[in-house]
Protein backbone atom coordinates (compact mmCIF):
# COMPACT_ATOMS: atom_id res chain seq x y z
CA UNK A 1 0.00 0.00 0.00
CA UNK A 2 1.21 3.39 -0.78
CA UNK A 3 0.68 6.00 1.60
CA UNK A 4 0.59 9.25 0.59
CA UNK A 5 -1.04 11.73 2.90
CA UNK A 6 -2.29 12.81 6.20
CA UNK A 7 -5.08 15.24 7.54
CA UNK A 8 -3.65 18.22 10.03
CA UNK A 9 -5.51 20.42 12.22
CA UNK A 10 -2.85 23.11 12.78
CA UNK A 11 0.69 22.70 14.32
CA UNK A 12 2.55 19.32 14.78
CA UNK A 13 2.14 16.36 13.12
CA UNK A 14 1.36 13.13 15.91
CA UNK A 15 3.37 10.33 14.74
CA UNK A 16 1.32 7.11 13.68
CA UNK A 17 2.03 4.01 13.13
CA UNK A 18 -0.41 1.83 11.12
CA UNK A 19 -1.01 -1.54 10.95
CA UNK A 20 -2.88 -4.11 8.85
CA UNK A 21 -5.08 -6.76 9.73
CA UNK A 22 -2.27 -9.30 10.47
CA UNK A 23 -0.39 -6.56 12.66
CA UNK A 24 2.34 -5.97 10.50
CA UNK A 25 3.39 -2.55 10.46
CA UNK A 26 2.54 -1.25 7.30
CA UNK A 27 3.90 3.01 7.51
CA UNK A 28 4.45 5.40 9.62
CA UNK A 29 4.40 9.33 10.33
CA UNK A 30 6.75 10.88 11.83
CA UNK A 31 6.37 14.01 14.07
CA UNK A 32 8.66 15.91 11.69
CA UNK A 33 5.99 15.22 8.84
CA UNK A 34 8.26 12.41 7.17
CA UNK A 35 5.96 9.55 5.80
CA UNK A 36 7.83 6.14 5.72
CA UNK A 37 6.62 2.63 4.03
CA UNK A 38 6.79 -0.93 5.56
CA UNK A 39 10.50 -1.05 5.21
CA UNK A 40 10.77 2.00 6.45
CA UNK A 41 11.92 4.12 3.49
CA UNK A 42 11.04 7.07 3.26
CA UNK A 43 8.08 8.13 1.02
CA UNK A 44 7.06 11.57 1.14
CA UNK A 45 6.52 14.48 4.00
CA UNK A 46 3.44 16.78 4.89
CA UNK A 47 4.01 20.16 6.18
CA UNK A 48 1.80 21.94 8.75
CA UNK A 49 -0.41 23.35 6.04
CA UNK A 50 -1.62 19.80 5.06
CA UNK A 51 0.52 19.51 1.80
CA UNK A 52 2.29 16.04 1.03
CA UNK A 53 4.59 15.47 -0.78
CA UNK A 54 6.84 12.72 -2.51
CA UNK A 55 10.45 12.44 -2.26
CA UNK A 56 10.99 14.06 -5.49
CA UNK A 57 9.35 17.30 -3.80
CA UNK A 58 6.55 17.14 -6.25
CA UNK A 59 3.57 17.92 -4.73
CA UNK A 60 1.01 14.76 -4.64
CA UNK A 61 -1.91 16.49 -2.78
CA UNK A 62 -3.38 18.33 0.74
CA UNK A 63 -4.93 17.50 3.44
CA UNK A 64 -7.70 20.65 4.41
CA UNK A 65 -7.93 21.25 8.34
CA UNK A 66 -11.88 20.60 7.57
CA UNK A 67 -11.07 16.99 6.45
CA UNK A 68 -11.68 17.29 2.56
CA UNK A 69 -8.36 15.44 0.69
CA UNK A 70 -7.05 16.63 -2.68
CA UNK A 71 -4.79 15.47 -5.51
CA UNK A 72 -2.17 16.74 -6.94
CA UNK A 73 -4.58 18.58 -9.44
CA UNK A 74 -6.49 19.95 -6.43
CA UNK A 75 -9.81 18.18 -7.12
CA UNK A 76 -11.79 16.81 -4.02
CA UNK A 77 -10.75 13.29 -3.83
CA UNK A 78 -12.30 12.52 -0.52
CA UNK A 79 -13.19 13.68 3.38
CA UNK A 80 -12.30 12.74 6.80
CA UNK A 81 -15.58 13.63 9.32
CA UNK A 82 -14.98 13.81 13.06
CA UNK A 83 -15.86 10.72 13.66
CA UNK A 84 -13.15 9.45 11.64
CA UNK A 85 -16.25 8.50 8.71
CA UNK A 86 -14.01 8.29 5.52
CA UNK A 87 -15.88 9.07 1.99
CA UNK A 88 -14.91 9.19 -1.61
CA UNK A 89 -15.77 12.08 -3.86
CA UNK A 90 -19.17 10.47 -4.73
CA UNK A 91 -19.41 10.96 -0.90
CA UNK A 92 -19.91 7.36 -0.62
CA UNK A 93 -18.41 5.44 2.67
CA UNK A 94 -15.54 3.37 2.04
CA UNK A 95 -14.52 3.12 5.49
CA UNK A 96 -14.02 4.57 9.07
CA UNK A 97 -11.81 4.33 11.82
CA UNK A 98 -12.33 4.21 15.29
CA UNK A 99 -11.43 5.86 18.55
CA UNK A 100 -9.66 3.03 19.39
CA UNK A 101 -7.61 2.97 16.44
CA UNK A 102 -9.28 -0.27 14.67
CA UNK A 103 -9.75 0.32 11.01
CA UNK A 104 -13.04 -0.91 8.98
CA UNK A 105 -13.46 -0.88 5.55
CA UNK A 106 -17.14 -0.51 3.66
CA UNK A 107 -18.34 -3.16 4.81
CA UNK A 108 -17.44 -3.12 8.51
CA UNK A 109 -14.13 -5.39 8.26
CA UNK A 110 -11.10 -4.95 10.73
CA UNK A 111 -8.43 -3.97 7.99
CA UNK A 112 -6.13 -2.67 10.25
CA UNK A 113 -5.26 -0.58 13.34
CA UNK A 114 -3.73 2.15 14.06
CA UNK A 115 -1.23 3.56 16.61
CA UNK A 116 -0.79 7.45 17.98
CA UNK A 117 -3.19 10.09 18.61
CA UNK A 118 -5.11 11.64 15.56
CA UNK A 119 -7.19 8.57 14.33
CA UNK A 120 -7.90 11.14 11.09
CA UNK A 121 -4.44 10.83 10.32
CA UNK A 122 -5.12 7.36 10.33
CA UNK A 123 -7.41 7.42 8.09
CA UNK A 124 -6.38 9.04 5.43
CA UNK A 125 -3.36 7.16 5.35
CA UNK A 126 -5.38 3.81 5.06
CA UNK A 127 -7.49 4.92 2.64
CA UNK A 128 -6.09 7.70 0.34
CA UNK A 129 -5.27 5.47 -2.06
CA UNK A 130 -8.52 4.38 -2.51
CA UNK A 131 -9.47 8.00 -2.85
CA UNK A 132 -7.86 8.59 -6.37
Amino acid sequence: MILLGVFLLGGPVEAQTLRNASNATIGRVESDGTIRNASNATIGRVDKEGVVRNTSNARVGKIERDGVIRNASNSRIGKVDAEGVVRNASNSRIGKIEANGVVRDASNKQIGKAEGVDRKIAAVLFFMNLLK
